[in-house]
Formats: C-alpha cells, structure tokens, sequence
C-alpha cells in the first residue's frame, strides 16, 4: 500500500523515478555511442563534460530531454540526434554505468 501511495505521489507530481540499469551493457553503450566525445573514462574532453559524479535522476531526466528533442545547453544540437533513438532502457544502463563510476 505505501508503495503505491508513493507511485501515484510520484505521478502526480511528476517527478521523475530513475528505472534500475543493467551496468555492464551501459558501459558497452557508453563505450560505443559516448565515449568519442565525453572520453573513454567519461570525465570529459575539450568542450564535452565530464559524466562522473552527476546524481542519476540528472544523468536520466537530460538524456531524456535530449531524446524529446529540448534543447538545455550549448551541446544540446550534438546531443539530440544522439540520444533520439535511445530507448527507456537504453537510458537506464547508461544511467546506471554513469553512477557506478566515482
């Protein structure tokens, strides 16, 4: 039952829940799709930001709002058309890599 007073508190406020990641195919991911531009480590490189230390629900809600399209910062127009097709789950791995890394 308090579960699912949280869920529907959650909902309605719209807040959003990071979905539990598979760590190991978000370091694939990663490796393949981001590391060219935030660096094989993910601390970064030239203009592209350091992924590491970033709170999960950050990490989840701009890869989201890249995937919808919005632009939120000055790489947005990088960002978007990569994370365009990135699925739900897609989001959680990498999600869930990015918060494993210290």
């Amino acid at each position: 039952m308090r579960q699912a007073v949280l869920f529907t508190m959650t909902i309605a406020l719209g807040l959003s829940q990071v979905q539990a990641g598979d760590t190991e195919a978000g370091k694939n991911l990663y490796a393949s799709n981001c590391a060219q531009c935030h660096g094989p480590t993910a601390k970064g490189m030239a203009s592209f930001p350091s992924l590491i230390g970033r709170d999960a629900d950050y990490t989840q809600s701009r890869l989201e709002t890249y995937r919808a399209g919005e632009k939120v910062g000055a790489n947005s127009g990088l960002m978007i058309p990569n994370a365009k097709n990135l699925s739900d789950e897609d989001i959680a791995n990498l999600t869930a890599f990015l918060s494993s890394k210290s």
